[in-house]
């Protein structure tokens, strides 16, 4: 009956249209009530103690760091170079968009943001060279998606302090299954796009190739500090947060010159507008956690599921349909943060490994963000290459297919991610 009243609160709040912050928190009073031990400061200290976490720092100093990118002229440049090594193959713009948001993702962590500055530069050329543009769209889509897997991923920042579980860690685990979900738009775009007659641009010389990476040789580098320095423990994922924004602003202000003083106000202020709504989420979130703690909601789903738990493989195919299917409904922070606390008890009690969870329940998540209704990226790709939805939603499913492919695999296959985390970590 626990449950009931928890989905019924839930639901019922957002069928009537409530942001779902607000009905997390009617979720939690709906719990409080049925427990009997309703208090309205149980409301007010857990969100106070969830948003009073130092690792959530970290959260508006990416959304930070990818707005001063967009803006300071990094973006536009690593596509630049992507352009001079792969324009002229054919289909070379695709694979440009491919190359370039895997790099975007390992700067930002944002899809919505990566998504739009690729759109905004790529639509217009394919569109030019007389691509399939709805496909197109897809492929940009699909390929945005990847900044939440990458590291460093607001995601597993995320999930991180929700599971209590080591961010470090998570952002080491996500890189290979970042770099797979690339791989597997690589071969679905070669397989879609191979019969289309589309324009290439004329090969790059060489002298042009290393005149684009001198160019962008300062937003190339980013990746390689963040990267290298969480690994080899020189910064913690909050100061390699804090050190991406100092460096997107330095760069972008001082030695591109693209970014205006008069520009920042406009910069910071979205990066606040965007924290507030995370941020707000988060600590409301972390009230309704508290109380699917004290309800025993997890107790009572694992008795459900009781079959499953010796069997790690079925349990996680299990758990991942329910994700999927979530994922259609709710954007990508509020999955995150309801089934968090639901979960995790029950993958603790089958022992799976909780980073080996947290990178795939975060890919699950990311493609949430590409399946219709809600699919925020797909909205995103929509209103920035005026795309209608549904051609939109028809182009991406060749690339859909392939990012659950990869899911797949990695629940057959776990070694896919822990051998390669165990090989970063130095063990």
């Amino acid at each position: 009956m626990t449950i009931v009243v928890f989905l019924t609160s839930l639901l019922g709040a957002m069928a009537l249209g409530m942001p779902i912050a607000f009905a997390l928190i009617v979720c939690a009073l709906a719990l409080m009530l049925w427990l009997g031990n309703f208090d309205s400061q149980i409301v007010a200290q857990n969100m106070i103690i969830g948003a009073d976490n130092f690792q959530l720092l970290a959260v508006p100093f990416f959304l930070l760091a990818g707005e001063l990118m967009n803006v300071g002229g990094l973006s536009k440049r690593i596509v630049n170079f992507a352009l001079a090594c792969l324009g002229h193959i054919h289909g070379g713009l695709g694979y440009v968009a491919i190359v370039a948001a895997l790099i975007l993702a390992a700067l930002s962590g944002s899809a919505a943001a990566d998504t739009a500055a690729l759109a905004a530069i790529l639509i217009p050329m394919m569109r030019n060279a007389g691509y399939d543009i709805p496909r197109s769209a897809g492929l940009i889509a699909a390929g945005g998606i990847i900044a939440p897997v990458i590291p460093p991923s607001i995601g597993f920042i995320v999930f991180g302090v929700a599971a209590n579980v080591s961010i470090s860690q998570l952002f080491l685990a996500g890189v290979a299954p970042g770099l797979m979900m690339g791989l597997s738009l690589v071969v679905a775009w070669a397989i879609v796009s191979r019969k289309d007659k589309m324009k290439t641009a004329p090969r790059a010389t060489m002298r042009e190739r290393g005149k684009a990476f001198i160019d962008g040789f300062y937003a190339l580098l980013m990746p390689v500090m963040i990267l290298g320095g969480i690994k080899w423990g020189i910064v913690t994922p909050t100061e390699a947060a804090v050190l991406a924004a100092v460096y997107a602003l330095i760069i972008g202000m001082f030695v591109y010159r693209e970014l205006k003083p008069s520009m920042l106000y406009g910069v910071f202020l979205t990066a606040a507008k965007t924290t507030a709504v995370v941020m707000f989420l988060v600590a409301a979130a972390l009230v309704s956690a508290w109380l699917i703690t004290q309800a025993n909601i997890p107790g009572e789903i694992s008795g459900l599921i009781e079959p499953l738990l010796g069997n790690k493989t079925l349990l996680m195919f299990a758990l991942m349909f329910l994700v999927v299917i979530v994922g259609t409904a709710l954007d990508f922070s509020p999955t995150v943060l309801i089934l968090t606390p639901v979960l995790m008890p029950i993958v603790k009690q089958a022992g799976i490994d909780p980073v080996y969870f947290g990178v795939l329940f975060i890919i699950n998540n990311a493609i949430g963000l590409i399946t219709p209704p809600v699919g925020i990226v797909l909205n995103v790709v929509s209103g920035v290459a005026r795309v209608p939805m549904g051609a939109v939603i028809r182009g991406v499913n060749p690339f859909l297919i392939a990012q659950l492919i990869v899911l797949v695999l990695l629940i057959i296959f776990p070694d896919l991610v822990m051998v390669p985390f165990s090989w970063l970590r130095g063990r």
